[in-house]
């Protein structure tokens, strides 16, 4: 077993070797029903209450492909610049584990629905990289494992092991691009900004949630090194359904450390199957990798071919969203902000809320402040994504519209978004039951801004002497009274008034 102490330095790996890369990103369709049968696929029902001889694999019982699936297959094949086939098929891919209730997985093999596409993706700094896809396929998935009784989770040291068979059958894509060379030592952040794209793509298409942490995105990380000079490929390792982009982007970091340090030693790599650990950002080894004719391939006999008419496949073309960098690249000169700033809102998960809050009515600025600002923290401090707090952008925007009608300020603004978050109701149900509106009675701010130069002579005498910017301790006084309720912009202005002083 490889340990962080057996790895050499990344800058030494990389003085030494070129890595390439090859990733297969397996992508759960968000369809109702599965891929051969009629089975829903709700999350979370009871284990095995979704299943049928069909998916089950039972004698006689024949599949049907699920038209959403081929349907939501080319989508996908469009928005990654990819060929459809005029004429594809189903294939069966042969290899026994206990949660493959039939002994194969109905897939496609040489004969994909999508193929020869592309990606363009966008680093840290804005430069773009192209990702050469070779194929979109489509295939079923398989039932889930639970092995009970070990410190790891896994099948080695289990007493036993469970198998929900509710996933079996669930429509899945296969993404996999060509061999990915010249990242050089920026081949860990390609990776990860591929899979993030990918994963935006196929949110814009509407066919998948693509929650990684849920298993509806799940990436292989292929890696190989060669080196420098050479044009021969490594032998390559296959580090299994990685789930997050920071993994990702550690699995590859590691594996180009790892493969130089064997190599380096005077060792072979082994052709195999990796599993990544989230605790420590390494991988151990799982099994020997076997080749394609290992699985004996072979056309599905119950089957027939898919042959999707021009026509349809034109249809699906214009009815294609705008797609996420296109997206951001309009944005990004409609807001006027940099690139540094859009890669803070796409590393936040803001873009979509702060759309949508534009999109309910608030201005680009103020929607991209209260996300990335008050909404962000809060975030962070939960422990949650930002589409998962309970407030919506259509709430986000009534604050900001409640703010630019002087309702609020921005002290009062937070408040109110920390009742909306608190379960206390609406925007304004908040600022009612907390009592939350800007005083904006002139007679009471004067009132106020009386009491605050008589209780504060010394820094009046300073404001008639010429120094406006000591205001600002009266102003402070203002808010105080008011428990931070008043207009600070009109408390100034009335002191300054009040002293015969002007602004300027």
């Amino acid at each position: 077993m490889t340990t962080m102490t057996d790895l050499v330095s990344y800058e030494d790996a990389l003085a030494s070797y070129d890595p390439v890369m090859g990733l297969e990103v397996h992508v759960e369709l968000g369809t109702k029903t599965k891929m051969f049968c009629g089975c829903a696929t709700t999350l979370g029902a009871e284990p095995n209450s979704q299943t049928c001889p069909t998916c089950l694999g039972l004698p006689g019982a024949l599949p049907v492909v699920n038209r959403a699936g081929v349907e939501s297959a080319i989508r996908i094949g469009l928005a990654l610049n990819c060929e459809i086939a005029e004429w594809c098929r189903f294939a069966r891919k042969n290899y026994f584990y206990p949660d493959m209730p039939k002994n194969f997985q109905t897939s496609q093999y040489d004969e994909p629905i999508a193929f020869n596409g592309y990606l363009d993706v966008q680093l840290e700094d804005g430069e773009v990289f192209r990702v050469e896809i070779e194929r979109a396929h489509m295939e079923e998935d398989t039932g889930k494992s639970t092995h009970v009784g070990g410190a790891t989770g896994r099948i080695h040291g289990a007493q036993h092991s469970l198998l929900d068979y509710n996933r079996a059958g669930i429509p899945l894509i296969e993404i996999v691009t060509k061999p990915i060379v010249g990242a050089g030592d920026r081949a860990p952040e390609v990776a990860k900004a591929y899979v993030r794209e990918l994963r935006e793509v196929i949110r814009s298409l509407g066919v998948s949630q693509a929650r990684m942490e849920m298993g509806q995105m799940r990436c292989d990380v292929n890696l190989s090194l060669m080196p420098k000079g050479s044009e021969k490929f490594g032998t390559r390792s296959e580090t299994k359904n990685v789930n997050s982009l920071r993994s990702v982007e550690r699995a590859v970091r590691f594996e180009i450390q790892r493969h130089a340090a064997v190599l380096s030693g005077g060792g072979t790599i082994v052709q195999e199957t990796r599993h990544f650990h989230e605790d420590t950002g390494s991988t151990t080894s799982g099994r020997v990798k076997e080749e394609a004719e290992d699985y004996r391939y072979f056309p599905e006999p119950d089957l027939v071919p898919v042959a999707p008419s021009r026509e349809w496949v034109e249809e699906i073309r214009a009815a294609l969203p705008e797609l996420p960098l296109a997206r951001r690249t309009r944005l990004l000169a409609d807001w006027g902000i940099s690139a540094t700033d859009m890669q803070a809102i796409l590393n936040a998960g803001a873009l979509d809320p702060i759309v949508a809050t534009i999109d309910a009515g608030a201005d680009a600025a103020s929607a991209r402040k209260w996300w990335m600002g008050e909404l962000a923290r809060s975030a962070n401090e939960s422990g949650k994504a930002l589409d998962e707090l309970a407030i919506t952008p259509q709430q986000v925007a009534r604050v900001t519209e409640l703010v630019a009608k002087g309702d609020l300020n921005d002290k009062l603004a937070r408040q109110v978004i920390e009742g909306v978050l608190a379960g206390e109701g609406t925007p304004d149900e908040v600022v009612d039951k907390r009592g939350l509106k800007v005083v904006s009675d002139e007679g009471a701010l004067t009132a106020a801004v009386d009491e605050a130069i008589a209780g504060n002579p010394g820094v009046a005498d300073k404001i008639r002497g010429g120094k406006v910017a000591a205001a600002g301790a009266l102003v402070g006084a203002v808010m105080k009274a008011t428990r931070g309720q008043a207009d600070a912009a009109r408390v100034k202005e009335l002191i300054l008034e009040k002293l015969g002083v002007s602004e300027g």
